[in-house]
């Protein structure tokens, strides 16, 4: 099943634009995203975007 998202574009002064993308609820949950997860996006090509989980530091626990 996939999960649909719309990107969303906020203006900032003459030219800073900033894009979002949300990810959707069951989608997170499913991937067990957590608050302040560092991702990283790789982009493949025109149509291929990749998120990668970066890993954890070693030194902080999984729950804070």
């Amino acid at each position: 099943m996939g999960y649909i998202s719309k990107l969303q574009v906020i203006q900032r002064g003459g030219t800073n634009r900033q894009y979002y993308l949300i990810c959707p609820s069951p989608l997170a949950a499913a991937l067990e995203l957590e608050k302040g997860e560092t991702l990283e996006w790789v982009v493949r090509d025109r149509w291929t975007l990749e998120i990668r989980r970066r890993r954890a530091d070693p030194g902080r626990g999984r729950h804070e």
